[in-house]
C-alpha cells in the first residue's frame, strides 16, 4: 500500500503518459533504504497499461563485473543483435563476454540506445531498475548515455537507487527524494497491516520515524504488541538490521551458516550455492527455516533475500573466520572458467591480509574487463589487487594500471591519487612515466592545461632515450596542452625534448611550436612532413594531430578531408569518447572555410556528446568555437558562452582567444571598432594569433583603420603575409590582399579588392567579407553601381551561410544608397533555417541514407531522425524524401 505517496505516483505516471504520447520520460527515484522506492516501481509496473515492462534489480556481488547490470537487463534479447546497424550488435556481445572483438561503454550506450528504439517501436517500453546503485559502472554509462538521447521514443525509465556511500549519478535526468512519511501516514500505514495497542503501536511508530519498510516490519514482528523498554533510537537501516538480525540469530545453526553462504555471494543461483554448501557440511535444506521466518525464497533455480538489508545483516553478524569460510567455498564452486570473473573476487574477499594467488586472479579479471571495454571494473579489480600483493614491484604495477583504469572511467581524482601511490612505489621508468603521464591528464581536466604540459613534459624525460614511441605520446600531450595554454616558455620546453627524437611525428610536433613560436618558414615546412601518410596514419592521436596541422598550414582542403575521414572512422568503429576531439579541429576547418551551417552541427553534436561522456573541459573548448558561429550568425547567445569559456579557471587561453575574436567580431558588425579593436590586440599577440587566430589579423587591420588607427593595423600583418606566403593557401592570400586594399587608396585600394576576389578557393564567408568591404570603400568613392552590386553580393552570401550577424551593416550601406535591401534570397535559402541537428539528419538523407543508417552514425535512435526529417521538410520546401537530393550545398 503507498501511502503518502501523491506527488511521487504524479511524477511517476507523467513520465508513463509521456511515453505514451511517443516521448521519452525518465526519472531517479532516491531515498535511503527501506523509503518506498520499490513500492514506487511497483505502482510503475501496475501503472504500465499497454507497454512491455523491462525490470532488472542491480546485485551488489555483481557491482565490480563489467556490463553485469545490462546483461540483468538485456541478455534475454541477445537474438536481436545481430540486427544492430553497423557494430552496435559486436559491442554488445563483447559487454556480454560473447566476443573479444573492441567495445567499451560509449558503443555500447548506442547499441543499447538503438535496442531499446526497435523494443519501443513494436510496444511502448518502460524499463525499471532497482537498486541501481550495485549497477557496475560500465552499465550505468552505457544506460545513461542511451536514455538521454532517445528523446521521440515510446520509453520510460524509471530508475531506483538507494543513497549512501555508493552514488548513483544521473546528471541531466529528473530526479524526486523519497521522504519519510509524517505522523499521519505513517499511521495509516501501520493500521493498514496490524491493530496494535496503543503503547505497542507508539513505539513503533517511534522507532520507524516515518519509514515505511520499518513501520512493516517492526508492526509483523512478534515483539511488536510485547511491552518492553524503548530502545535507543538509531537510523532506520541501522534499526532493520538489527531487527534481522535478531530474526537470524534465532535460526538453528546450520540455518545461520547457510544463509551467510547465500549472502556472501548473491548470484541468486542455487547450483552455485548448493556446490558451496556442500563443502562445508550443509544443503539447500538448511534453508527451511529461513524460509518459514520470510528471510529467504528457495526456488528450483535461485536463493533470494527477501529483502537486500537482510543479506546485508546475515553478512556483518557473521563472525570473520565464517565469513572467509563462506567465500572459499564459493571460489571453490566457481571453478569454470565461465565464471573466472567470480572465483577472483571471492577469493579477494576470502583474503585476511596480502594474497598472491588472489591477486594475480583479479589481476587477469582486470584485463578481461578491459577488453569487454569496462574500465570501472578493470580499476576495482586493479585496486585491490595491489592491495593483497606482496611483491613491491607487484603492487606498484597494479597500483598505476588501476590509476590508467580510473582515469578511463572518468575517476580523475581518484586516478590521480593512484598514479601518486603507484609512481611513488615503483622503480620502473615506464611505470614512472605512465603514473606522471596520468597526473599529467587529470591536471588537464582539473588544474590547467599549463599543470598538465608541465607534468608531461616531467613524465616524458625518463623514457625519452629507453622508450621513444611512448616518449613521443607524452611529449605530445605536452605540446598540445602548451598549446592551449598559449605559454611560449612551455612551448620551447616541448620542442627541446623533442629534438633528441628523430622524424616523423616529432619533426611535426617541432614545427607546431616552430608555428606558434612565430618561426613560421621552418615550421609549415616540418608540419607538411606529416601530411603525405595522413591518411593511412594508424593511431587516432597522429591522425588528429595531422588533420590539425593541416588547418594551421592552410592546407583547407586536405584538412576537411583528413578529419572528415577521421571523425567517419571513429562512428564507424563507435569510439565515441574521441569523437569530440575529432570534431573540434573539423568544426575549426569548417569554420575558416566558411561552412559555417555545417561548424555548427558538428559543434552542437560534440558539445553533446562531450557532456554525456563527462568531458568537462572539451565542453568549454567547443563552446569557445560555438560562440564564434553564434556570433557571426548574430545570435545573442553568444556573449554568454562567452562568458561561460572566459570564467572557465583552468585557463584554457587558445579558447579565450577564440571568444575574443567572437566578441571583436560583434563589435565590429555593431560599428564599434575601437572596442574590437582592443580585443583584437589580445587575440593577436603570442601564440594565440600564430594559431588559427592568425585569420583574425584581417580583423585587426578592419578595426584599426574604422577607428581611425592605421599605425596599429601593421602590428601583426607582417605575421599574416608570411604564413600566407609559406602556406601557398589561396584563402590567405586573399586575406592579405584585403588588408591592403584597407591600408590602401584610390586605384592601389580598388586593384587590391578585385585581385581578392578573383582569387579561387576562398571559402564563401571570406568572399562575403572581402565584397562588403569593398562594396563600403566604393560607396564612400561614390561608385553607387558598383557598390551596390557587391553588397549585394555580400548580403546574398551571408544569408546563404546564416552569417545574419553581418547583414545590418550590409543594409546601413545599402541603405545610405538609398536602396531597400532585397528579398532574402530562394531555394537554398530554406537550409538556413535548419537546426544543426536537422541539417546532419537531411545531408545523409539526401545522399540515400535510411533512417536506421543515419540513427546509427549521429547516435540517435531512427524514431528521432523521423522527427527530425519530419520539422525539415517544411523549412525546405519538399514533401517527399526523393526531393532532399541536390537541396543541401
Amino acid at each position: 500500500m503507498l501511502v503518502g505517496r501523491a506527488v511521487e505516483r504524479a511524477s511517476v505516471e507523467r513520465v508513463l503518459a509521456e511515453a505514451l504520447d511517443g516521448r521519452c520520460g525518465s526519472l531517479v527515484v532516491r531515498g535511503e533504504a527501506g523509503i518506498g522506492k520499490t513500492a514506487l516501481l511497483d505502482h510503475a509496473a501496475a501503472a504500465a497499461d499497454g507497454m512491455r515492462v523491462l525490470r532488472v534489480v542491480g546485485i551488489e556481488s555483481e557491482a565490480e563485473l563489467p556490463f553485469a547490470g545490462l546483461q540483468l537487463m538485456l541478455a534475454r534479447f541477445a537474438d536481436r543483435f545481430d540486427a544492430l546497424p553497423g557494430r552496435q550488435g559486436q559491442a554488445l556481445r563483447t559487454a556480454f563476454g560473447a566476443s573479444t572483438l573492441p567495445g567499451g561503454p560509449p558503443a555500447v550506450g548506442a547499441a543499447v540506445l538503438t535496442l531499446l528504439s526497435d523494443l519501443a517501436e513494436e510496444q511502448p517500453l518502460v524499463c525499471l531498475v532497482d537498486d541501481a546503485h550495485w549497477f557496475d559502472r560500465s552499465s550505468i554509462d552505457a544506460l545513461l548515455f542511451a536514455v538521454r538521447r532517445l528523446h521521440t521514443d515510446p520509453v520510460a525509465m524509471i530508475i531506483a537507487a538507494r543513497d549512501g556511500d555508493r552514488p548513483f549519478p544521473a546528471a541531466g535526468l529528473d530526479s524526486i527524494a523519497l521522504q519519510r512519511l509524517g505522523q499521519p501516514d505513517s499511521t495509516r500505514l501501520l493500521a493498514s497491516v496490524r491493530t496494535l495497542p496503543r503503547e505497542a503501536a507508539e513505539r513503533v511508530l517511534a522507532e520507524s520515524e516515518g519509514n515505511p519498510l520499518a513501520i512493516l516490519e517492526l508492526a509483523a514482528s512478534d515483539r511488536a504488541d510485547r511491552p518492553s523498554a524503548p530502545v535507543t533510537p538509531l537510523p532506520a537501516s541501522g534499526r532493520l538490521e538489527e531487527h534481522f538480525r535478531l530474526q537470524v540469530r534465532a535460526l538453528p545453526e546450520n540455518a545461520q551458516r547457510a544463509l551467510l553462504l547465500a549472502a556472501a555471494d548473491h548470484t541468486s543461483e542455487l547450483q552455485a550455492f548448493s556446490a558451496a554448501a556442500a563443502s562445508l557440511g550443509l544443503a539447500a535444506a538448511d534453508l527451511e527455516s529461513a524460509e518459514q521466518e520470510r528471510l529467504v525464497r528457495v526456488t528450483s533455480d535461485s536463493v533470494e533475500f527477501r529483502h537486500p538489508l537482510i543479506r546485508s545483516a546475515v553478512y556483518q553478524d557473521a563472525p570473520f573466520a565464517q565469513r572467509v569460510a563462506a567465500h572459499e567455498a564459493l571460489a571453490d564452486s566457481f571453478s569454470d572458467p565461465r565464471f573466472a570473473d567470480r572465483r577472483a573476487w571471492h577469493l579477494a574477499a576470502a583474503a585476511g591480509g596480502t594474497d598472491d594467488l588472489a591477486a594475480a586472479e583479479l589481476e587477469r579479471a582486470a584485463l578481461r574487463a578491459v577488453g569487454r571495454g569496462g574500465p570501472a571494473s578493470a580499476a576495482r579489480a586493479l585496486e585491490r589487487a595491489a592491495q593483497l600483493s606482496n611483491d613491491r614491484a607487484d603492487r606498484a604495477r597494479r597500483l598505476v594500471g588501476a590509476a590508467r583504469a580510473t582515469y578511463d572511467a572518468g575517476g580523475l581524482d581518484h586516478a590521480a591519487e593512484l598514479a601518486a601511490a603507484g609512481g611513488t612505489l615503483t622503480r620502473q621508468p615506464s611505470e614512472q612515466a605512465e603514473a606522471a603521464w596520468i597526473r599529467a591528464q587529470v591536471a588537464y581536466e582539473r588544474v590547467s592545461p599549463a599543470e598538465a604540459s608541465a607534468l608531461s613534459l616531467a613524465a616524458a624525460v625518463p623514457i625519452l632515450s629507453t622508450d621513444p614511441d611512448r616518449a613521443v605520446s607524452i611529449l605530445a600531450e605536452a605540446t598540445w596542452c602548451a598549446r592551449d595554454a598559449a605559454d611560449p616558455v612551455l612551448l620551447g620546453r616541448c620542442a627541446e625534448q623533442l629534438q633528441s627524437i628523430n622524424g616523423g611525428l616529432a619533426e611535426a610536433l617541432i614545427g607546431f611550436t616552430d608555428l606558434l613560436l612565430g618561426n613560421i618558414k621552418p615550421a609549415v615546412a616540418s608540419m607538411r612532413t606529416l601530411l603525405p601518410a595522413a591518411l593511412e596514419l594508424d593511431a587516432r592521436l597522429d591522425r588528429l594531430t595531422a588533420g590539425y596541422m593541416a588547418v594551421l598550414i592552410g592546407e583547407d582542403t586536405l584538412a576537411l578531408k583528413l578529419l572528415e575521414s577521421h571523425v567517419a572512422a571513429l562512428r564507424l568503429d563507435g569510439a565515441l569518447g574521441w569523437l569530440p576531439y575529432a570534431q573540434e579541429p573539423l568544426a575549426l576547418a569548417q569554420l575558416v572555410t566558411g561552412r559555417l551551417q555545417d561548424g555548427e552541427a558538428t559543434v552542437t553534436e560534440a558539445i553533446e556528446l562531450a557532456t554525456d561522456l563527462g568531458q568537462d573541459l572539451q565542453v568549454v573548448v567547443l563552446t569557445s568555437i560555438s560562440a564564434w558561429l553564434a556570433a557571426v550568425r548574430g545570435d545573442a547567445s553568444a556573449g554568454a558562452q562567452a562568458d561561460l569559456v572566459l570564467a572557465d579557471t583552468r585557463q584554457h587561453r587558445m579558447s579565450a582567444a577564440l571568444v575574443t575574436w567572437a566578441l571583436a567580431l560583434v563589435d565590429l558588425m555593431a560599428g564599434q571598432p575601437a572596442d574590437a579593436l582592443d580585443r583584437l590586440e589580445r587575440v593577436c599577440d603570442g601564440p594565440s594569433g600564430r594559431d588559427v587566430a592568425v585569420r583574425a589579423i584581417p580583423d585587426h587591420v578592419e578595426a584599426a583603420v574604422r577607428a581611425g588607427e592605421t599605425d596599429r593595423a601593421q602590428r601583426y600583418l607582417p605575421a599574416l603575409i608570411e604564413w600566407a606566403t609559406e602556406s601557398g593557401n589561396p584563402a590567405a592570400q586573399a586575406l592579405v590582399l584585403r588588408c591592403e586594399a584597407l591600408l590602401s587608396e584610390g586605384p592601389q585600394a580598388q586593384q587590391a579588392f578585385e585581385a581578392a576576389l578573383r582569387l579561387e578557393g576562398c571559402g564563401p564567408y571570406d568572399r562575403a567579407r572581402t565584397s562588403l568591404a569593398y562594396g563600403e570603400w566604393l560607396r564612400r568613392n561614390r561608385r553607387r553601381t558598383a557598390a551596390r552590386a557587391q553588397l549585394a553580393e555580400a548580403l546574398g552570401t551571408f544569408e546563404r551561410i546564416a552569417a545574419y550577424g553581418w547583414e545590418r551593416r550590409v543594409r546601413t550601406e545599402l541603405t545610405a544608397l538609398g536602396d531597400t535591401a532585397p528579398e532574402p534570397v530562394a531555394g537554398l535559402g530554406g537550409v538556413s533555417q535548419l537546426t544543426p541537428q536537422e541539417l546532419q539528419v537531411v545531408r545523409r538523407a539526401a545522399q540515400g541514407m535510411s533512417n536506421r543508417e543515419i540513427a546509427a552514425e549521429l547516435f540517435l535512435s531512427p524514431r528521432t531522425v523521423g522527427h527530425h526529417l519530419y520539422k525539415a521538410y517544411p523549412k525546405l520546401g519538399v514533401s517527399r524524401r526523393s526531393q532532399l537530393a541536390g537541396l543541401t550545398p
